[in-house]
């Protein structure tokens, strides 16, 4: 009779130490990660900030942008909104993007929510140099649970720079090519 109390005791507890994982961190607490890629682009200011603004391009230099949908065809402006099905380190999902910040030709700020809670934050700042553009693509997450914290630090991070990266490469390659 002990030995299956303590069996059903340490079972709580696993399953309550699991449960933990899971819930919701407070705001103030959910662990921002910054995914921060530069890269020099040969190119006017003017031409890479309206291209990068300009939503229906999405899909033609990010990877994980699938499709867009709403706002599209022109550089949004503030409180502009365009819905976007993404796929990033493998997840699949809907974001809606709004424009909160726009600073032609120098920077542009859009915030995400899916199903209604934040989802992140990208940042686009252009700074010209010798020959074109200093482009800087700044995307800020959090961790809404202690287990998606855990998992972002030992692998989603890392897809994500790794995307993030090859996204402004891309983007380098389609604006040089035109």
């Amino acid at each position: 009779m002990k030995t299956l109390l303590r069996a059903i005791v340490t079972l709580g507890c696993v399953a309550a130490a699991i449960g933990v994982l899971f819930i919701p961190l407070p705001h103030a607490v959910e662990l921002p990660t910054r995914i921060v890629t530069v890269m020099p682009i040969a190119r006017p200011r003017t031409v890479v900030f309206d291209y990068v603004t300009t939503p229906t391009h999405w899909p033609a230099w990010h990877p994980s942008s699938l499709s867009v949908t709403g706002a599209t065809d022109h550089s949004l402006a503030i409180g502009e909104q365009t819905t976007e099905a993404f796929r990033v380190a493998g997840r699949r999902g809907q974001v809606l993007w709004t424009v909160v910040e726009r600073d032609r030709p120098a920077r542009w700020t859009i915030d995400g929510t899916i199903d209604g809670r934040p989802a992140g934050t990208v940042s686009y700042a252009l700074t010209p140099d010798a020959n074109g553009t200093q482009f800087e693509r700044t995307f800020i997450y959090r961790s809404p649970t202690l287990w998606f914290a855990l998992l972002n630090a030992a692998l989603l991070r890392a897809k994500i720079q790794a995307e993030s990266d090859e996204a402004v490469a891309r983007l380098k390659r389609v604006l040089e090519a035109q």
